[in-house]
């Protein structure tokens, strides 16, 4: 184990069943057993995990075998959750914090093990494989299949009957309650709104799911987050903490 800071925060670096892991802690006067789990790309983008450390809340990360999400992954993170509440005090319901390939495995995390979610934060999220990397829509995204074929033994025609995709587990959330946010681009290219998380949006609001939903207007798929996180440190606030 090793420590050090992370924006300012004590940050501790470890193994977990042989994979890289990650814990940041909060001002201790703050400390809450809240936490995100960053679920790819840990240094990527990260205003809203220090505006909720600030606030108290934990930040976690565990390495994967793979962006484009194996079940191996998924499983190993139900053990993670279960890890920092027995040696951390951690609550057993965490935030995944997903952005594109990361809102992928945080979602099918949500799908998977909903007992350990709390709520979601999708940031221009895959959701739908068929969309990105498929390339079966408008997204600039085929390029990206040869790389899913390699890490999930999976082609294009095997996605056509495919019934795993993230927003196959909709249902799920909803049965759980589980609070989603969905901050988007409205020009992205590389996974399409249109064909991801508007069909997450359209089903929440259809079903009364609680949802907050952002678009960016002239963004593509980067930066993630807003310019101002409040609108979504306020919603984890209020409808995810334990």
């Amino acid at each position: 184990m090793t420590e050090s800071l992370w924006n300012g925060f004590r940050r501790i670096d470890f193994t977990f069943e042989g994979f890289a892991a990650i814990l940041v802690f909060p001002k201790e006067e703050t400390a809450t057993e809240n936490w995100l789990m960053k679920t790819e790309y840990f240094d990527a983008f990260p205003q809203l995990e220090v505006d909720m450390l600030t606030r108290g809340w934990h930040l976690a990360y565990l390495q994967n075998v793979t962006r484009w999400c194996l079940d191996e992954d998924l499983d190993r993170k139900q053990r993670f959750c279960v890890y920092l509440h027995e040696t951390y005090g951690l609550s057993l319901k965490c935030v995944p914090v997903g952005m594109s390939c990361g809102g992928l495995i945080g979602s099918k995390f949500a799908g998977k093990h909903p007992a350990h979610v709390a709520g979601l934060y999708l940031d221009a999220p895959v959701l739908n494989l068929l969309s990105s990397p498929g390339g079966c829509g408008r997204g600039n995204t085929a390029h990206l299949m040869a790389e899913f074929t390699e890490a999930t033994g999976m082609t294009l025609v095997d996605l056509l009957s495919y019934r795993e995709h993230p927003i196959d587990f909709m249902p799920v959330w909803l049965s759980h309650r589980i609070p989603v946010v969905l901050i988007y681009g409205k020009e992205d290219d590389l996974v399409p709104y249109e064909e991801n998380g508007r069909i997450v949006e359209d089903y929440y609001r259809r079903h009364g799911g609680t949802l907050l939903a952002v678009g960016k207007d002239g963004c593509g798929h980067h930066p993630h987050g807003l310019a101002d996180n409040a609108p979504i440190v306020a919603f984890l606030l209020a409808h995810c903490s334990q």
